[in-house]
């Protein structure tokens, strides 16, 4: 990865009209290079992609923060010496120094005096995942976002629409980035999932069919909506929705801007694939103090196996379903009679006209 100033420079040497294999040996770079930083615009920043630093202290920030939790219900106070001692113990073998830096990025002593939940585990692994969409109307782009419940671990995907063939198709690759699918799907008010609300009795809803075929036929996934006006109960996808909105996508369509460029479908996605793998589920997460994707390895253990291929609701079932219905409300059946072309009658012609005309010259026998 090149510097700023030697692409920049790069740039001038071309405008002084050096050939590319001469500015590959002023800079001490291949003929290559340069032309690969030749094809980028004037004013592009390199960015250099770095996954988040493990620290010594990492894995004991879950231990640390019991001994926290503890000590404030006790109304007591333990030094930071002390702590350290005690992670000693465990297997740390750190600096102090360290742990109290880390200790203090993590705001752990101030969260206990906000009375918060130091390490919150709301629901069991493979239990549940919760989906949402995020618009940025002004990009022409909605992204897709799963957060799974347990390990926090998420899955986004931007596309242009979001109907019912997209929303199952993001489902599907979702599915396949978690390594399978869990008991049950958490959703508001999307109308390509939920029509209408309490229409069977109360929590009884009217799901879009096809989503509903998809989600528990095929996938064996227990559909589950929010509360009206109780969106926080699905407050991990919430929260994860802000973080993708100002940690990536404001930050990614900035950075394009300074090169000239504009956010599309396919640049975003190949770019959020690299957030999600090297930060988002790499980094310690503030509520579990794991790492999402240290979790998800756990979490895989509880999940269904991945679905094949959906190929939508089949006739037949479909057919079988409405007559059920029908039959549940009304004590008259209808019979559903599928519509025919009529190219396949016409088939039929040829073959009942040479039965007939034989048996008609032999004294109609077969009208007999």
């Amino acid at each position: 990865m090149l510097k700023k100033g030697e692409v920049k420079m790069i740039h001038k040497m071309l405008k002084d009209g050096l050939s590319k294999t001469a500015i590959g040996r002023k800079l001490g770079i291949s003929r290559d290079t340069v032309a690969k930083y030749a094809k980028l615009p004037e004013g592009y920043v390199p960015v250099i992609k770095r996954e988040p630093v493990d620290t010594t202290v990492d894995p004991y920030l879950p231990n640390i923060a019991r001994m926290l939790e503890e000590a404030y219900k006790l109304d007591v106070l333990i030094p930071n010496a002390s702590i350290y001692q005690e992670i000693q113990k465990l297997g740390y073998r750190g600096s102090m120094r360290w742990m109290n830096d880390v200790v203090l990025r993590n705001q752990l002593r101030q969260k206990v005096k906000d009375e918060e939940p130091l390490v919150r585990f709301e629901t069991k692994k493979g239990q549940q995942m919760q989906v949402d969409w995020v618009e940025f109307p002004k990009d022409g782009l909605s992204a897709f976002v799963a957060t799974m419940g347990y390990s926090r671990a998420s899955y986004v995907e931007y596309v242009t629409d979001e109907k019912v063939d997209t929303l199952i198709k993001c489902h599907m690759n979702a599915f396949s980035y978690f390594g399978g699918v869990p008991e049950e799907g958490l959703y508001d008010n999307m109308k390509t999932v939920i029509i209408k609300r309490n229409v069977y009795g109360y929590g009884k809803h009217k799901f879009n069919e096809q989503f509903r075929d998809f989600a528990e036929k095929h996938c064996g996934m227990k559909l589950k909506v929010c509360k009206p006006y109780r969106a926080q109960t699905k407050g991990k996808v919430e929260r994860f929705n802000h973080y993708l909105r100002y940690s990536f996508h404001n930050m990614f369509k900035t950075r394009l801007s300074m090169m000239g460029y504009k956010m599309t479908l396919e640049n975003t996605n190949a770019e959020v694939m690299d957030w999600l793998d090297f930060t988002a589920n790499s980094r310690i997460h503030q509520t579990t103090l794991y790492k999402p994707f240290d979790l998800l390895a756990e979490e895989q253990l509880q999940l269904l196996p991945l679905p094949k291929p959906y190929q939508g609701i089949h006739p037949i079932k479909a057919t079988a379903k409405s007559v059920t219905q029908d039959s549940k409300t009304s004590n008259r059946v209808n019979i559903h009679i599928p519509t025919r072309d009529l190219q396949s009658y016409d088939d039929f012609i040829p073959i009942i006209a040479y039965m007939f005309v034989p048996a008609y010259s032999i004294g109609g026998a077969l009208w007999h």
